[in-house]
C-alpha cells in the first residue's frame, strides 16, 4: 500500500490496555501495524476507566486525552470508548476530525436489560450523531447503524483481515485428519454468554458415541461467572477429558490450535463481524458457525456450514453429520484449503480504511462530486452504445405488451449518482416506467431526484451502501431492468456474483454502460503515456470496501456470471473522445490519472508531474485529444415472465 501525502496522523483511542486479545482490539492493532508499514502514521492510545458505560475516569480520561490534541487532529475512537459519552464527543468535535469505528452497536450486546439497551441505544445514537463520520467493521454493521439515525453517506466499511502469509495460497496446505485419532474440534472465543460455548457444550454431550475432542481456547476471565458455569456444565457431563478448558494462550498457541485442528466451530450468538472464522479459513480449516449478527455473511462461502443462531439441535445435526462421516470433513476441508486466498488481507483492510479516512475527514464529502457528474455526463451521454440501447428498448416493448396489467415496467438504477444514467435512459424507453434510484449519497440522491422531475415519471430514491451481502435486497422484488453506469469497475468479483443472482431471482435484464476497458490513447503521443496507464490501472484494482475491485476486467467477469445463468448478453464499446471543446473535462481527467499513479508509485512523482504539465498545458491549447476506452453490456434473461 503506497503511502498518501492526504492521510494525516491518526491516532485510535480504545478502552484499557490497548494489547488485549479480542476480535475488536486485535483489528486495531494489526491495522495500525499495517497503516505504518505503508508509510503512515498511525498510533493507539489506551485510556482509564470503565467501559462501555462509562464511569468518571472513563469520562475524565477521553475528555482530557481530546482536550491535549491539537486542532483538526483526526481521532478515530472505538465504538466502546465513546458510544456512552455524547457529551464529551460533543465538545470536541467542531474542534477535531473525530471518526467512529464501530464493530457492532453497543445496544446490540446480548443479555442486556430492556432499561441498559435504551440508555445504550440513545446515547451512542447521539454519539454518532455527533462524528464526522463512522467506520463499520462489517457491512451487517453498516446496514444496523441506519436504525440508529446514521445515513449510508456517513458511513464506510473496512472489513477485518487476515496476515498474507497465513491466506497465501501457496503456502503449505494443512494435513488431513488420519482417521485413527479423534476429530479434533477448536472454538476460539473468550467464554461469555454471547459467544455461547454452552451450546456447543450440550451439542458435544449428545454425540459421546462419536470420536472427537474439542478445545476451547479463550480467556476465562472476562466473565467469570460464564466461564465457571461453562467449567461446570463439562464437569456435570463427565466431559474433562474430551473438552478442554485452556483459557487464554498468546499469539503462537493460537496458531498452533489452528493447525491441529479439523474442524472450527464457533457458536456466537451475534457478531459485528467474527474474525476468527476468517482466521479459520485462511488456515485452510473448515468452519462450522451460526448465522448470528454478520456471520451470516458466510453462508454459502466454500469449506463453511452455518446453521441458525441459538438451535442447538442443527448444531447437533451437523456435528454429527461431519464427525460419523469423515469424508464429509474432508470434504469441508478440501473446500476451505481453495477458498484461503480470497481471504482479505490486512493490506486490503488498510487500503479501505485509508480511503473512508480521505472521503470521511471533509465535512462537506461526496462519494463523487456533483462538479465531477456534470463535467462527465456530456462525454457519457455522447459515448453510449445506441445500438444497445435500442436493444433494450425492444426488449422492455415486448415485455410490456405481453403481458395484461400493463403496469410500468420497474427499473432499478445502481449507484445512481446525480441520476445521469436515468436522465439519459428514460426519455428512450417506449413504455411507462418506475424507477427506483439507490446510492449511498443523500446528497446526490437529493440532485437526481429534482432532476428527474422533467421526466414526470415515477420515482423512488433508495440511500443505502450497496454490497454484495445487502445487493439481494436492496434491489426491489419487481425490479425488470437492473442498470448502471460507470460503476461495476469498482466494485469486486463477489458485488458481480451477487448483481448477477439477484438479477436472475428476478429475471430481470441488466444493462451497464461505459465501464472503463483499461484502455486510454492520447493525441499527441507522450514517451510516459504507457506508465501512467500502467499504474491507473493497477490503481484500478485497489480495495473498495469489499475487496480488490475488477477495474478493466468487470465486463468479462460479469459476461461470465450471466452467461453462467442462461442470459444472452451482449456486449459494445462506447470510448469518450475528448477534444478541444472538452479541455475542462480533460483536465479533471489528467488529474485524477496522474494523483493516482503517484499513489501507485510514489517514487516516479516527478516523471509524473512532468507529464502531467505537459499535458495540462496541451489541454488549456486546444491541442489535445483523449480518447478512454468503455464498455456497454446488455444482458437479457433466458425466460420472460411477462405475468
Amino acid at each position: 500500500m503506497a503511502a498518501s501525502d492526504e492521510l494525516p496522523p491518526l491516532t485510535f483511542v480504545v478502552p484499557g490496555e490497548p494489547d488485549q486479545n479480542t476480535g475488536g482490539y486485535r483489528y486495531v492493532g494489526r491495522l495500525v501495524t499495517t497503516l505504518n508499514a505503508g508509510g503512515n502514521r498511525a498510533r493507539v492510545v489506551g485510556v482509564a476507566g470503565r467501559f462501555p458505560r462509562p464511569d468518571e475516569e472513563a469520562l475524565s480520561a477521553v475528555d482530557e486525552l481530546l482536550a491535549s490534541m491539537a486542532d483538526q487532529s483526526c481521532v478515530i475512537l472505538d465504538g466502546l470508548a465513546m458510544g456512552g459519552m455524547p457529551e464529551v464527543i460533543e465538545r470536541h468535535a467542531d474542534r477535531l476530525v473525530l471518526l467512529s469505528l464501530v464493530h457492532h452497536p453497543l445496544a446490540d450486546e446480548t443479555g442486556l436489560a430492556p432499561e441498559q439497551q435504551r440508555w445504550f441505544f440513545e446515547r451512542e445514537s447521539r454519539a454518532l450523531a455527533a462524528v464526522r463520520g463512522i467506520i463499520a467493521t462489517s457491512h451487517y454493521t453498516a446496514e444496523r447503524l441506519t436504525d440508529f439515525g446514521v445515513s449510508a453517506g456517513r458511513v464506510r466499511v473496512a472489513c477485518p483481515g487476515v496476515d498474507a502469509t497465513t491466506s497465501n495460497a501457496s503456502g503449505a496446505v494443512p494435513s488431513q485428519p488420519s482417521g485413527s485419532a479423534p476429530t479434533e474440534l477448536l472454538c476460539v472465543a473468550h467464554l461469555s454468554p454471547r459467544k455461547a460455548q454452552l451450546h456447543l457444550i450440550e451439542a458435544l454431550s449428545g454425540l459421546s458415541g462419536l470420536s472427537w475432542h474439542c478445545t476451547l481456547l479463550g480467556s476465562d476471565q472476562r466473565d467469570p461467572a460464564y466461564a465457571q458455569e461453562v467449567k461446570q456444565a463439562v464437569a456435570d457431563r463427565g466431559l474433562e477429558a474430551r473438552i478442554a478448558v485452556t483459557g487464554e494462550v498468546d499469539g503462537p498457541g493460537v496458531a498452533q490450535a489452528y493447525r491441529n485442528a479439523d474442524l472450527f466451530v464457533f457458536p456466537s450468538l451475534y457478531e459485528g463481524y467474527g474474525m476468527v472464522v476468517d482466521e479459520a479459513l485462511a488456515t485452510g480449516l473448515p468452519v462450522l458457525t451460526s448465522d448470528g449478527g454478520a456471520l451470516a455473511r458466510v453462508a454459502g462461502t466454500p469449506g463453511v456450514r452455518t446453521y441458525p443462531v441459538g438451535d442447538i439441535e442443527a448444531l447437533t445435526n451437523i456435528l454429527r453429520g461431519l464427525l460419523a462421516k469423515p469424508g464429509n470433513l474432508t470434504d469441508l476441508r478440501e473446500a476451505a484449503v481453495g477458498a484461503r486466498s480470497t481471504i482479505q488481507t490486512w493490506r486490503q483492510t488498510a487500503e479501505a480504511f485509508t480511503a473512508a479516512v480521505t472521503a470521511l475527514s471533509n465535512r462537506d464529502t461526496t462519494v463523487f462530486a456533483v462538479d465531477w457528474l456534470s463535467l462527465r455526463e456530456p462525454a457519457d451521454h455522447r459515448a453510449r452504445s445506441s445500438d444497445l440501447t435500442a436493444r433494450l428498448n425492444e426488449w422492455v416493448v415486448a415485455r410490456y405488451q405481453s403481458r395484461r396489467n400493463r403496469r410500468p415496467v420497474a427499473f432499478a438504477d445502481l449507484g445512481s449518482g446525480a441520476g445521469s444514467n436515468a436522465m439519459f435512459l428514460a426519455p428512450r424507453i417506449g413504455v411507462p416506467q418506475h424507477w427506483t434510484l439507490l446510492d449511498q449519497d443523500a446528497a446526490l440522491m437529493a440532485v437526481a431526484a429534482e432532476r428527474m422531475t422533467v421526466l414526470d415519471v415515477p420515482l423512488q430514491t433508495v440511500i443505502a451502501a450497496l454490497s454484495p451481502q445487502t445487493l439481494s435486497y436492496r434491489i426491489p422484488d419487481e425490479a425488470e431492468v437492473i442498470t448502471a453506469s460507470a460503476l461495476i469497475d469498482l466494485v469486486s468479483e463477489s458485488w458481480l456474483e451477487s448483481l448477477s443472482a439477484s438479477a436472475g431471482e428476478r429475471r430481470a435484464a441488466v444493462f451497464v454502460v461505459l465501464s472503463y476497458s483499461g484502455q486510454f490513447s492520447l493525441s499527441p503521443v507522450h514517451p510516459d503515456d504507457g506508465l501512467i496507464r500502467q499504474l491507473v490501472n493497477e490503481h484500478q484494482h485497489g480495495n473498495k470496501g469489499d475487496g480488490a475491485a475488477l477495474g478493466p476486467d468487470a465486463v468479462s467477469v460479469l459476461k461470465r456470471c450471466l452467461t453462467d445463468r442462461d442470459y444472452t448478453v451482449t456486449t459494445a464499446d462506447s470510448p469518450w473522445q475528448l477534444r478541444a471543446s472538452d479541455s475542462d473535462l480533460q483536465v479533471a481527467l489528467l488529474q485524477g490519472w496522474c494523483a493516482a499513479a503517484q499513489e501507485q508509485q510514489p517514487g516516479s512523482a516527478g516523471r509524473i508531474a512532468q507529464w502531467l504539465e505537459q499535458r495540462h498545458q496541451q489541454a488549456l491549447n486546444g491541442t489535445l485529444e483523449i480518447t478512454v476506452g468503455h464498455q456497454d453490456l446488455l444482458a437479457v434473461p433466458p425466460v420472460a415472465d411477462h405475468g
